[in-house]
């Protein structure tokens, strides 16, 4: 299987819908292909067909014998691209990088980070007793390790 022939057949798809986007494309040894597309505004089950039927459409299976999947991302997966943290503003998300682990609202998302905020109780600075406090921490993208949403119920 040829990974860039796929990759156009994908891309020459998803250019019928500007809301959807590549996650994740890949070709195991015995050539099951796995195609992962997201939407700004989620991806209807037709559009997963319609994906799917270019793709079969264009691959001859005489000459090679594949498997094709295509789906959208499962919730529990982490965000892979900068696109999904937008389309998951004012969600709770639960961020790694290499030095520490932050869980809180993400309120901004643009090409190089993220701003994450949420609430924390510390000590206050006068007497006794606890404040609550709005922290904000704004991180870059080239610093997330993992990125989930928090599935709230």
């Amino acid at each position: 299987m040829n990974q860039t022939v796929i990759k156009d057949l994908v891309d020459e798809a998803l250019a019928l819908n500007e809301s959807l986007y590549l996650i994740e494309l890949s070709i195991s040894v015995n050539d099951k292909i796995k195609v992962v597309v997201d939407g700004d505004n989620g991806v209807p089950l037709s559009e997963c067909i319609r994906i799917s039927r270019n793709i079969d459409a264009n691959l001859d299976r005489e000459s090679e014998d594949f498997s094709l999947e295509v789906t959208t991302p499962d919730i529990a997966h982490p965000l892979k691209v900068k696109r999904q943290y937008i389309k998951n503003l004012n969600r709770i998300l639960k961020v790694k990088t290499e030095t520490e682990e932050f869980e809180g609202t993400l309120s901004d998302a643009d090409e190089e980070k993220i701003v994450l905020q949420w609430k924390a109780r510390e000590p206050k600075e006068i007497g006794k007793g606890k404040v609550t406090v709005q922290k904000t921490v704004t991180i870059a993208h080239t610093d997330i390790i993992e990125a989930r949403v928090k599935i709230v119920f």
